[in-house]
């Protein structure tokens, strides 16, 4: 994996509008970023795992943290760079934040036309401090190491609605069930329910920005039906499928 450095001035914000699949590639910043798709869905991807975030969400990307990314319909995506050593966001690591109405409309004039510098100060520590008032979200999905766990994982990403149970995973990958249970706890700090659910719904927001209907989408991530899948997907995301597409 060949990773470039960007070298922006600190303080910078920026606005990338991006087509339905386009990417940008592994790269990394000597600063901390904040990464905001306020239109579109946007696929932020690092050597952890993934997060695919709809607006209304961003990720945190601290100094020196490669990553790359993609967008799922078409894309607004905005970014602004704070010193690494002047920081005081509150994250150490990669965090997918909600993103509150002052924050948003903040992050949009950051990346929008020229402001004077003392404006653009002021709304930076606003921000910041905007920042320091929000929790970190539960959307990652995090990817596992051992060999079986990602032959599941394969199995998911071409299938989210596959409903084998770990026991039958088991039997295809040679490893029991509780051995299976355990790796799951242990590299991704989920249970094999907490995860698949996560697979699940970031799977229904890639479906959702490409234009499928809630209904197919439920059943293609594999939902008993539109009203348990719309449920999920409000408690994990705070807006409805339909806001999505």
């Amino acid at each position: 994996m060949s990773i470039t450095r960007h070298h922006h001035p600190d303080g910078t914000a920026s606005l990338l509008p991006l087509v339905h699949r386009e990417r940008v590639d592994w790269h990394d910043h000597p600063h901390d970023q904040l990464v905001y798709p306020s239109h579109g869905v946007l696929e932020v991807s690092t050597a952890a795992g993934t997060w695919v975030v709809p607006p209304h969400r961003a990720v945190w990307l601290p100094a020196g943290v490669a990553h790359a990314h993609q967008a799922h319909g078409p894309t607004q995506l905005r970014t602004v760079n704070f010193a690494a050593a002047r920081s005081a966001a509150g994250f150490d690591r990669p965090a997918v934040l909600a993103v509150p109405p002052l924050l948003r409309e903040v992050v949009i004039s950051l990346t929008g036309d020229d402001l004077p510098a003392a404006h653009r100060r002021n709304l930076e520590r606003v921000a910041l401090d905007q920042l320091q008032r929000t929790d970190e979200l539960p959307v990652h999905l995090p990817l596992p190491a051992d060999d079986r766990l990602r032959a599941i994982a394969a199995a998911f990403a071409a299938d989210p609605a596959d409903p084998r149970t770990l026991a039958e995973f088991g039997r295809e990958v040679g490893a029991s069930e509780r051995t299976l249970s355990r790796l799951f706890r242990a590299q991704t700090a989920m249970s094999f329910p907490q995860w698949r659910a996560q697979v699940r719904l970031h799977h229904a927001l890639v479906l959702l920005a490409a234009g499928t209907p809630v209904t197919a989408t439920a059943t293609a991530c594999g939902y008993a039906g539109p009203s348990a899948f719309i449920q999920a997907f409000r408690l994990a995301f705070g807006i409805t499928p339909g806001s999505v597409r």
